[in-house]
């Protein structure tokens, strides 16, 4: 990922998984945590998700918004969060310029083939719009142990 802590959290506009507008600039004043995947439904994904919403009353609890950002489209989001019962919210970026911006976006290689397709990994925005913590390839199940050990830090 190439976005680094201590810099600015680049800004972004993007759907949810209503069809509604949702701006990274409207969340300041509580930490953010940004998720990237792949992909709604498939096994790593749907796993990464479930882990949010297993620990979402601890993201609740700390004042904590989580967004995961995919380039599916919002009817996609609206599916694949129903049929999971997530509560956070979901984010389309079909033409990937966020998923760029924060280098989630970049050359995969799987069995020895290589091709482009979204990294997982996760940011934590603290309160002021700064990255706190960068996750390059994070495994799905590890996505909340990770990202509120941060959070914990920067709420106490």
């Amino acid at each position: 990922m190439n976005v680094e802590v201590g810099a600015t959290a680049p800004q972004f506009t993007l759907l949810d998984q209503h069809g509604e507008k949702w701006s990274l600039k409207d969340h300041r004043g509580a930490p953010v945590v940004l998720y990237f995947y792949p992909k709604d439904d498939t096994p790593g994904c749907t796993t990464q998700g479930c882990d949010i919403r297993d620990n979402w009353r601890e993201f609740e609890e700390l004042g904590v918004e989580v967004a995961g950002i995919s380039p599916d489209d919002h009817h996609s989001h609206l599916a694949f969060a129903s049929r999971y019962g997530f509560p956070h919210t979901l984010l389309a970026d079909p033409t990937r310029k966020v998923l760029e911006k924060y280098g989630a976006w970049g050359q995969k290689s799987m069995y020895g083939k290589k091709f482009m397709g979204v990294i997982r990994g996760s940011v934590v925005v603290d309160a002021r719009g700064k990255v706190a913590a960068v996750f390059p390839n994070i495994k799905a199940n590890r996505q909340s142990e990770k990202t509120l050990a941060v959070v914990r830090d920067l709420v106490a």
